[in-house]
């Protein structure tokens, strides 16, 4: 038998497709919030682990041979002991987001575009804007160049998004030399082959490809290569009529660099889903940044995101099964 242990909240309906893969994978379903409470009989029969967070010593679980994280970024699990566990392979859920997280891409350089925020302010004033063609007048997205970092899963479904909006599309990625995706993606979304763009950059020409764009968005995960990234020298090449929209990890972009450029008006605006420290403290200057939107880490949020998230576990699990090559393993190398 191969002994299962999920430690996360899901429902029987959920559970279903797991409970029959096969007679031999014996589904174990045991919430818990730390490794106390987990029973140790159970911890020393696990094979596979499926959890958040849920992350015990090495010595504890002697059978474990694969963990499987339900989340896309890990960054958080990184000086775990259990990661440095010989032979154990470690997979994310790149992919399971992606729809909703793009989504919220496209709604939010619509929203800034268009003024949306300025807009609500107003009604909520009572108020009929003066000078409306001056102050709100919009950007159009379409006939725009859109600037990717970070082609992933998030970046290729965004890139699919934006296909009717006529827009010229450029992307950015560690290794620019195989635009293809080898990670797990669901059928019909996103941009499997990488051909959706006009060009592809490597992430040591970001500043290139930012100084052409109308929107730039950034996708990537925190690595140590991407911390830091997006700084004041790469703030600076940006149009100063130009939008800023993050999703990725905070400490990707320098806050104190962003804010510099919003307060003297080098960027029309940006978007911050993610933070370098979260919750962002109610001190921070952040939230009064001038045309700055702040949402708290909303981007990957769905009703549908256990339904996809337990469909790329169980395409991972008959992986598992069959010895093929399991989607989203973690390359300590690279960080994610």
């Amino acid at each position: 038998m191969i002994e299962v242990l999920i430690t996360l909240p899901l429902s029987e309906e959920e559970l279903a497709p797991l409970r029959e893969l096969a007679p031999r994978v014996n589904i174990n379903v045991h919430v818990a919030r730390r490794p106390e409470d987990v029973p140790d009989d159970l911890w020393k029969r696990v094979e596979v682990l499926y959890t958040d967070r849920v992350l015990p010593p090495p010595e504890r679980v002697p059978n474990l041979r694969w963990l499987q994280f339900h989340s896309a970024g890990i960054d958080f699990a990184l000086d775990s002991p259990l990661l440095r566990k010989e032979g154990l392979r470690v997979t994310t859920l790149s992919g399971a987001a992606a729809p909703q997280a793009a989504e919220y891409c496209l709604t939010v350089m619509l929203a800034i575009a268009h003024h949306l925020p300025d807009l609500f302010t107003a009604q909520s004033r009572a108020e009929w804007p003066r000078e409306r063609a001056e102050r709100l007048m919009p950007q159009e997205l379409r006939g725009s160049t859109v600037g990717i970092i970070g082609y992933g899963s998030i970046g290729r479904e965004l890139a699919r998004l934006l296909q009717p909006f006529g827009v010229t599309i450029l992307a950015a990625k560690r290794d620019a030399m195989h635009p293809e995706d080898t990670g797990y993606f669901v059928e019909g979304l996103g941009d499997p082959h990488g051909t959706l763009f006009t060009r592809l950059y490597p992430y040591q020409a970001i500043k290139g490809m930012m100084k052409l764009c109308d929107f730039v968005v950034v996708t990537t995960p925190l690595t140590p290569e991407t911390r830091g990234m997006i700084g004041a020298d790469e703030l600076a090449v940006m149009k100063p009529t130009a939008f800023l929209i993050v999703v990725g990890r905070g400490s990707v972009v320098d806050e104190q660099a962003l804010l510099n450029a919003l307060h003297e008006k080098r960027l029309r605006g940006a978007v911050l889903d993610v933070f370098a420290e979260e919750p962002l403290a109610p001190t921070s200057p952040l939230w009064k940044a001038p045309n700055l939107l702040i949402t708290p880490h909303i981007a990957g949020m769905s009703t549908h995101y256990n339904e996809r998230a337990v469909a790329l576990f169980l395409a991972n699990l008959r992986r598992y099964l069959t010895g093929a090559p399991l989607y989203n393993l973690y390359q300590p190398p690279l960080g994610y």
